[in-house]
This record gives C-alpha cells, structure tokens and sequence, in this order.
C-alpha cells in the first residue's frame, strides 16, 4: 500500500515538475540573469551621514547582484544601500551591496552603453528578496502548485495552511529528487 501510495506522488510530482519546466538555458552564473531597464537609487550613509546618492538604471539584474549603467565610478568593494522597484504592484526591493566589478568603455567602442559597475547583493531588508525570487521562480512556482492543486491527495487537505505547506513540500522532493534547477527557466 505504501508502495501504491508513492508511485501515485511520485505521478504528481512529475506531472507538476513537467508544467512547470521551460527551456533550459546555459548560464555559468550561480544564478540567471535577465535584462531590465529597473531604476536603482543607491547611496552611502544614512540621514545626516549620508555621503552619496544617486539614480542608475539597470542593464541586468540577478538574485545575486545587478549591473548598473554609469559614466561615473566608484571604487570596488564600495559598500552601499540600494532600492528598485521591479513593477507597481510590490514593494521595492532594499539591500545593502558591495561593488564588484567595473566595466568602462574603450574610446569609439560600441561598448560605451555598458559602462558602469557591477554589484552585488549582501543582505536584503524587509523580505525584499521574496520580491527578487519571485521574479525568477514565479512562472514555475505558479504552474507547479496549480497543477499539484488539482492532484487528489491535495484536494483533500481541509485548509489553506495544510495545502501550502504541502505543495512546498512536495516542491522541496522535487527540487532535492530530480537535477534540474528551479532557478533556471
């Protein structure tokens, strides 16, 4: 009966996993990277101690870090706050950042709109990173709980809370069962 029991998750497990997959895409970053054109302010000291401020515009952006568009540098390992909005709907998302890297343009390149620096994220304030995540993981995430939603075993679960939690556990078998990455579409 067990046994019996298992394949039937196994099944829902499997069927989810397939309507939540999208093409796989070959990314040597830890994680993926989309372009955007966000709007970052960024600046150093808080209040009275604040020592910089600035606007930048985002080119790409990750879980990890972003880069941003600039004809002015800072130097690496610079610390600063940043905030950006993703859309209109959540909450800007708010960390403090390291730069890491700098990107200037050679005289005459085509290379000149991609001056600026790279950053990346340390620490995030307020849950902002669920935001983040949920830029990347949604579309899966999503695809995944409707179609578990609809397997038996979770349509006799008697309360949202008991149906969350075991559409994140039965996301959490997927992940640690199967090799792909739910960070890669």
């Amino acid at each position: 009966m067990a046994k019996r029991s298992l394949q039937k998750s196994q099944v829902a497990f499997a069927t989810a996993a397939k309507a939540a997959d999208l093409d796989e895409t070959d990314e040597h970053r830890g994680f993926p990277r989309i372009e955007t054109t966000a709007r970052f302010s960024l600046w150093i000291g808080e209040g009275s101690n604040r020592q910089f401020a600035a606007s930048l515009r985002a080119l790409n952006l990750s879980v990890s870090g972003a880069f941003l568009q600039s004809s002015f540098f800072l130097p690496i390992r610079t610390e600063l706050r940043v905030s950006f909005a993703l859309d209109d709907v959540e909450e800007p998302v708010q960390a403090r950042a390291q730069i890491v890297r700098e990107q200037r343009a050679d005289s005459g390149s085509a290379s000149a709109a991609k001056t600026g620096f790279g950053i990346r994220f340390l620490e995030f304030y307020g849950q902002s990173e669920v935001t983040l995540a949920k830029l990347f993981l949604g579309p899966r995430l999503r695809a995944f709980a409707q179609q578990y939603l609809q397997s038996k075993r979770a349509r006799t679960l008697q309360n949202e809370l008991e149906r969350t939690v075991d559409t994140l556990a039965a996301w959490e078998l997927l992940r640690v069962t199967t090799a792909r990455d739910p960070w890669r579409p």
